[in-house]
């Protein structure tokens, strides 16, 4: 299984606990975390993604944004160096624990976030990393 993901949303799913902007953005974005909890395949796209798909064409849809574009941009190059890898639009990876454990010990020194400070969900992944919640979070280490 392939899931296609954006840049920022490789950082967004490290805190994410089922809340979302629609009963039908959660449902998807739970699915997509169950799959990649089991070794589904990622694909770096460039714009909407799979966990998009419920928000295209709805007023709050914010995806073709230049400013999420450059968060995905900038997403891309800081996993890509903290994890050692050559990621790039096209790309394809797998999300092993030593991977997300990696990237959330990052995510939680801030070390990894400099996209996040004008998101919206902030306080809430704030919230998830700096409380010890991960252990609520969808994307769970898949199985090696």
């Amino acid at each position: 299984m392939i899931i296609r993901l954006r840049g920022h949303h490789l950082l967004c799913m490290l805190t994410y606990i089922g809340e979302g902007y629609s009963p039908a953005f959660i449902d998807n974005y739970n699915k997509i975390a169950g799959l990649l909890s089991q070794n589904a395949v990622i694909e770096l796209i460039d714009g909407p993604d799979d966990i998009c798909k419920p928000n295209l064409g709805t007023p709050e849809c914010h995806c073709h944004k230049r400013s999420i574009a450059r968060r995905d941009k900038l997403a891309i190059k800081d996993i890509a160096e903290l994890l050692d890898l050559p990621l790039e639009i096209g790309g394809r990876f797998t999300l092993t624990p030593s991977r997300i454990t990696a990237m959330r010990k990052a995510y939680t020194a801030n070390e990894i976030r400099q996209i996040c400070e004008k998101c919206s969900w902030k306080p809430l992944c704030d919230q998830v990393s700096t409380e010890g919640r991960y252990q609520n979070v969808k994307l769970k280490a898949p199985a090696v």
